[in-house]
């Protein structure tokens, strides 16, 4: 929008603008007061106050005024309205900016940069970023969630699975070598085995939503559309939140409860050598936990678990701490991080859990085994046992 303002004379004069047309007559002093007012009012919301004063000035002197600082008129070349030097000082970011409008109608760049130069400001909000009204960061945030996790982490949740689906497929399961005896062992109490339950489900739960919320968009987009995902992603999401805090709880009490029993032993170092026997299903003997699932419970449980759990938490309750955005977005690239590889790391665990070793889901349903199990995939645990010890390490 523009005003033309190229017929103002000296004390007398006409300004058309959107069919409107005014007298800024000498005699007419309280309507000039009242239309200055509004005219002004109009213009500095337009201009952002560049240019302001100068023409302020020439309308409380009565004089012919020049409104071209403040006229931002499209397709208007820099030589159709000459700034005088008068009205340009030298050095003035007003003026530059007046400047630059004329030139590059309605870019306000040196604006937004300085916006986003990050120095303080003064803006409505209260609390640590009273003074930043635009967070730069969160494209660099943005960037890397759709970017490098999206893509990496997509791949690794492809890979890790089709590679253990092409290792059942080569050897199968891992049998026992000798008949069941029909005699069983108690492995996990029933308090073990409730936490156990209790984390895999809130897992499991978070892993589905978080993984619609991740790859919604690239996955469920074409098949759903737009309105069925934005219904099933505001589910979803709500789910993810609350179960969350379930999930933590759940983390801490497993490793609570399993700590004693997954510390390391000179006994894991021959697991590693044979890799568990998954590869010639060999008999490897160990503790009442092997050296995989050590591996499982320190780095899949305590450090990962406990990193998504509290990284999670820091995204449910924002207002809990002193925490900006720049903390709510590092917060959310650990979690995804995190939250990937745990997921990697679970397909093993389930795996060995399930399909990989003949009697091992049996442990975590009914709380005991044969003794046929117990001495060929602990056998160490099964002398323990046996001996009247309490099995732990």
């Amino acid at each position: 929008m523009c005003v033309d303002f190229s017929a103002v004379k000296q004390g007398q004069g006409a300004v058309f603008g959107f069919e409107q047309q005014a007298d800024f007559g000498a005699a007419q002093n309280h309507a000039l007061g009242t239309l200055r007012a509004q005219i002004f009012n109009h213009i500095q919301i337009i201009s952002l106050g560049l240019g302001f004063k100068a023409a302020e000035a020439q309308f409380i002197e009565n004089h012919a005024v020049d409104f071209r600082p403040l006229c931002f008129r499209r397709h208007q070349s820099a030589h159709a309205l000459p700034l005088h030097a008068a009205e340009r000082p030298a050095g003035s970011s007003a003026a530059d900016q007046a400047e630059r409008q004329v030139e590059r109608p309605l870019n306000n760049a040196p604006v937004w940069r300085a916006v986003r130069s990050g120095e303080a400001h003064t803006t409505n909000v209260r609390g640590p970023e009273a003074g930043v009204l635009i967070q730069s960061e969160g494209n660099t945030w943005r960037q890397l969630r759709n970017g490098p996790i999206t893509q990496y982490g997509g791949w690794l949740l492809i890979l890790v699975p089709s590679a253990i689906v092409l290792l059942w497929l080569v050897k199968g399961t891992i049998r026992l070598h000798q008949p069941r005896t029909g005699r069983l062992m108690k492995r996990f109490s029933a308090f073990e085995r409730f936490i156990h339950w209790g984390t895999a489900i809130t897992f499991l739960v978070l892993a589905v939503t978080g993984l619609a919320i991740l790859f919604g968009k690239h996955v469920l987009l074409p098949i759903f559309g737009h309105g069925v995902l934005a219904a099933l992603l505001d589910v979803g999401k709500t789910v993810h939140n609350y179960v969350g805090p379930a999930f933590g709880v759940f983390v801490v009490l497993m490793i609570l409860t399993f700590l004693r029993d997954n510390v390391w032993q000179a006994i894991d170092a021959v697991w590693i050598r044979r890799a568990g026997g998954v590869l010639d299903g060999s008999h490897v003997p160990s503790g009442r936990f092997n050296f995989g699932e050590k591996t499982w419970f320190w780095f899949g449980v305590t450090i990962l678990g406990f990193t998504v759990a509290v990284t999670g938490l820091i995204m449910d309750f924002p207002n809990l701490g002193e925490w900006t955005r720049s903390d709510m977005q590092t917060a959310n690239i650990v979690h995804g991080i995190g939250a990937i590889l745990m997921l990697a790391l679970a397909f093993g665990h389930i795996y060995m859990g399930t399909l990989g070793a003949e009697g091992a889901y049996e442990s975590m349903k009914t709380g005991y085994v044969d003794e046929t199990w117990a001495r060929e995939h602990h056998e160490q645990w099964y002398h323990d046992i046996k001996a009247g010890k309490s099995g732990h390490p």
